[in-house]
């Protein structure tokens, strides 16, 4: 059974302020999207890598994957308006009839081989699997502006990417979500469907999503810590 890695680098960064989507922005000299792409690139459970990429910007994207010598980018696709459009093409383009798939959002680009193989070798056992560390702030539930409720934070998590599946669970909850784009994961397709189990991989703090130009600093730091 082959392993797929989607890395969703479609995003707009509209967040960020910058004047192209971060995945371009590089971190000591080198691009988020490469980061990413490198992280699965370099991972002996991968075998294939579909990118799939902000239309607008396709031209570069091609331009800094042409100047690497990556063997396991099959497909390179445009993504569309939101998140879940943009999985479900990833997903789609699949046409393996058992495979398990990995769906990375590119603006993690730390993430650690270790969180990888474990991703993998746990969809094994489950059909799906979703990377998440302790949270260590209390989290409200609020509404209107008061707090609604503070649950018990030993039992919350922060989730992360990647996200794991057995091909066919994630393609049949994309097709019973066609009509539903109220979701910002792919667990949460999962989950409101009740397809099956969702296994928690411990993740990492260096698993950062850059969203703000100060985590262009944290970046470094972790950088310089791994050298």
């Amino acid at each position: 059974m082959k392993t797929y890695a989607i890395i969703l680098a479609s995003g707009t960064g509209s967040r960020f302020g910058a004047d192209i989507p971060k995945q371009f922005l590089k971190i000591n000299a080198k691009t988020i999207l490469e980061y990413s792409i490198e992280a699965f690139e370099n991972s002996a459970e991968i075998d294939n890598i579909i990118v799939v990429i902000t239309p607008q910007y396709k031209t570069l994207a091609l331009d800094i994957i042409g100047q690497n010598n990556y063997k396991k980018i099959t497909k390179i696709l445009d993504g569309g308006k939101t998140r879940k459009d943009s999985s479900f093409i990833g997903v789609s383009a699949i046409n393996d009839t058992q495979a398990k798939v990995l769906i990375h959002d590119c603006a993690r680009p730390f993430i650690s081989s270790k969180t990888i193989t474990d991703c993998v070798i746990s969809l094994d056992e489950y059909d799906a699997v979703c990377t998440a560390i302790p949270s260590s702030d209390t989290i409200l539930e609020t509404q209107d502006g008061i707090i609604k409720n503070i649950p018990e934070r030993s039992r919350l998590m922060r989730a992360q990417t990647p996200q794991g599946f057995k091909l066919s669970v994630i393609k049949k909850a994309h097709e019973l979500s066609k009509n539903d784009a109220s979701f910002t994961d792919d667990c949460g397709l999962i989950a409101k469907y009740n397809l099956c189990t969702i296994k928690i991989i411990t993740g990492s703090e260096e698993n950062i999503k850059i969203t703000y130009p100060k985590d262009l600093l944290y970046g470094e730091k972790i950088l310089k810590n791994h050298k």
